[in-house]
């Protein structure tokens, strides 16, 4: 069978700038890339709320997953990272309420700061799926978008 990398990008800007993708599918492995709390009008959503910016962090990774033909039930790790550790246990009651019973191994670190000031948290995913993708006709090059 035939090797399958497709790549599942979020709209942003910045995919090209950077050389980067939302997501990454190399076989039935899923690779969910470091995960802002951007709204759709690209302003941070819930400033100063660990919580809801996790709960946004996680919608993406989530929408993400599916278009790279995956689910949150696939996951087999997370990372989660924050400004300020001392606030973990509000990122872990997002984290639970999307993960209770899938209990991925998972990550809390603490780190000096993002991008944007505003996000005290971003979130990385990784999911392994029952079954490769089968190569449809965009991914006979390898790399589609």
């Amino acid at each position: 069978m035939t090797h399958v990398r497709r790549t599942v990008g979020s709209g942003s800007p910045l995919e090209p700038q950077i050389g980067f993708s939302r997501a990454v599918r190399s076989g039935s492995y899923v690779a969910v890339a470091g995960t802002a709390p951007i709204g759709d009008d690209g302003s941070t959503v819930g400033p100063g709320d660990v919580h809801a910016q996790t709960v946004r962090c996680l919608d993406i990774a989530e929408r993400a997953l599916r278009e790279a033909g995956a689910s949150l039930a696939d996951v087999v790790r997370t990372r989660v990272m924050l400004t300020d550790v001392t606030r973990w246990e509000e990122a872990a009651r997002a984290h639970g309420e999307r993960f209770a019973s899938v209990r991925p191994a998972t990550t809390f670190v603490e780190v000096s700061r993002f991008i944007d000031p505003e996000w005290l948290v971003e979130v990385e995913l990784d999911a392994v799926t029952a079954a490769q993708e089968a190569p449809g006709p965009a991914d006979l090059g390898g790399v589609t978008s």
